[in-house]
């Protein structure tokens, strides 16, 4: 079969690439950048062009995958109407293979990946060989965001294990037999626009599940509670997340940091648990996680003697920029913690505004670059981070806290403060989902004074 996927550099869409890939399907895909995943894909055998082109899609492919982030207008997509070609959007795509497998779906506002990663980890050690779709790259799986797994029956039915995001409602087109719910908060707002509405999305998810089915529900999330308190009929199984004895071997094991984490680790024990895997091989994975790309990935360095740690993080929800801040206070005490942030969307920055403004207590010197638009989601930009800037700066004034706080466009500005302002021990965060993590390839070579760029 030929497959053409738009956008196929995503972090989802690009795992469902390779999942074709490996099937033996014949894969092309089309992005507006070169990235690591699109070379990941050449390697594995996709053909990929960079730019949007209708010459990039011909007549005889059987299947058109398109990212829910492509325009109406892309040449790609009209020129596939024209051809009357068979197009899926990526959840409708990835919702017909939920219906082969036994499929585990993670869901939540925060936390999936990591779940998913924990999760999908302790199925493999038990020899349950899942398939795996998970939004970031795992060195376990090859630096890929991908895992092909059993397709035929052997012992038990093959296995999926997908992160599901609720944006536009995309997780509807699921249908698992485990779903994981690690929290709900005010997200996606440009869509939703009111938490009751995100809470009535997430309720016809759980509507999904088989009689048989089960719910891992975090019952320690307030507006978890308040979903399942709304359920009429509980016809499901529920898992709760309240297990105080693991609670503390967890906090006692893992090896990443946060509250947040224990609870990510719960939900995997949970699943596995669900099926039937003994605790001694989940808390075995658990302890030797050392977490994914951009989820609280440490580096240590040092620059001219002086040694720093560098982290580069995903966080770009208020909540999560918190739950980060506070695990690196949690794990690095009293050393200066220096932030570079980059808000992602215009108008998640508008809606959050105050929440944002609030996140970014546990740094001591905070960085800001200008807010990551995201096509076809920021048609007004009336927002910038230099309005967060002066909002942080009079809080902390007020408060009699003298901290810094910088507005700098240019990457290679903040570069060079860093440079400048870097003292022993001092911890170095890059965080955001948009572009900022490309500070991270150049602070790791950054060795001598007089690197080119800085």
């Amino acid at each position: 079969m030929k497959i053409h996927f738009i956008g196929i550099g995503g972090i989802g869409i690009s795992a469902l690439a390779q999942y074709y890939l490996a099937k033996g399907d014949r894969v092309s895909g089309s992005e507006l950048k070169e990235s690591e995943i699109t070379q990941l894909l050449r390697k594995k055998g996709a053909t990929i062009f960079i730019g949007h082109k209708d010459k990039n899609l011909s007549k005889n492919v059987d299947l058109v995958i398109y990212s829910s982030a492509i325009p109406k207008d892309n040449p790609e997509l009209k020129r596939a109407k024209e051809y009357k070609l068979n197009l899926k959007t990526y959840p409708q795509a990835l919702g017909e293979l939920t219906k082969k497998y036994f499929t585990i779906a993670i869901s939540g506002t925060h936390g999936k990946s990591t779940t998913t990663a924990m999760t999908s980890l302790i199925l493999s050690k038990a020899g349950l060989d899942p398939t795996v779709i998970v939004g970031t790259k795992l060195k376990e799986f090859g630096n890929s965001n991908f895992r092909m797994g059993a397709q035929s029956p052997s012992d038990h039915p093959p296995i999926l294990v997908i992160e599901a995001c609720e944006y536009k409602k995309a997780f509807l087109n699921y249908f698992p037999k485990i779903i994981v719910i690690t929290n709900i908060e005010r997200e996606h707002l440009d869509y939703y626009k009111n938490l009751k509405n995100i809470l009535s999305a997430f309720k016809e998810f759980i509507s999904h599940l088989p009689e048989n089915g089960y719910l891992v529900a975090n019952k320690d999330d307030k507006n978890v509670t308040r979903l399942i308190r709304s359920l009429k009929k509980i016809t499901k199984k529920y898992y709760s997340l309240r297990q105080k004895e693991d609670v503390n071997k967890l906090k006692s094991l893992l090896k990443i940091p946060g509250t947040f984490n224990v609870q990510n680790a719960l939900a995997a024990l949970s699943v596995a648990r669900i099926l039937k895997i003994p605790d001694k091989i989940s808390f075995k994975v658990l302890s030797g996680y050392k977490g994914a790309w951009r989820r609280f990935e440490i580096f240590p360095l040092s620059l001219n003697n002086t040694p720093f740690t560098l982290i580069s993080d995903y966080a770009h929800h208020p909540t999560e920029i918190k739950a980060t801040l506070q695990a690196a206070r949690e794990k690095f005490r009293k050393r200066r913690i220096i932030l570079v942030f980059q808000p992602h969307q215009y108008q998640r920055t508008k809606l959050l505004f105050k929440d944002f403004v609030n996140s970014f207590d546990n740094a001591d010197y905070l960085i800001l670059n200008e807010i990551y638009g995201v096509a076809g989601r920021d048609q007004e930009k009336n927002i910038s981070s230099k309005n967060l800037k002066e909002a942080v700066k009079r809080k902390w004034k007020k408060r009699g806290k003298e901290k810094n706080v910088e507005f700098i466009k240019d990457i290679d500005k903040i570069l060079r403060l860093l440079r400048k302002i870097l003292k022993r021990n001092d911890v170095v965060i890059i965080m955001g989902a948009g572009n900022i993590y490309h500070l991270v390839p150049r602070l790791k070579t950054w060795k001598k004074k007089n690197q080119p760029g800085l």
